[in-house]
């Protein structure tokens, strides 16, 4: 009983420290927020742009990035090969 206890407890464990969210604090981005970055630059054909919030999962990192000086919120998803997803506005352009 105690052992099955213990791995649950273990499972858990590990299943929240899978989501750790970085706000971006330590001031130099990780290579998968800096390769979201110059995508969204790249996306966006805009070089004002700046890390928001990044969510790290086995699956990928989130990073969520804003442009320009209103700093409209943009997306995508970093892997752990280098690539990339095609970013993608996060702006409800039908109100702009």
């Amino acid at each position: 009983m105690r052992k099955i206890t213990f791995t649950a407890a273990l499972t858990a464990a590990a299943a929240i420290s899978g989501c750790v969210e970085d706000s971006g604090s330590s001031g130099v981005p990780s290579a998968a927020e800096q390769a979201c970055l110059q995508r969204v630059t790249q996306e966006t054909s805009n070089s004002d742009v700046i890390l928001l919030s990044s969510s790290y999962s086995e699956a990928g990192t989130e990073v969520i990035a804003g442009v320009g000086p209103q700093r409209a919120r943009w997306q995508c998803i970093a892997y752990r090969d280098g690539s990339t997803s095609r970013p993608m506005s996060l702006t409800d352009e039908g109100a702009l």
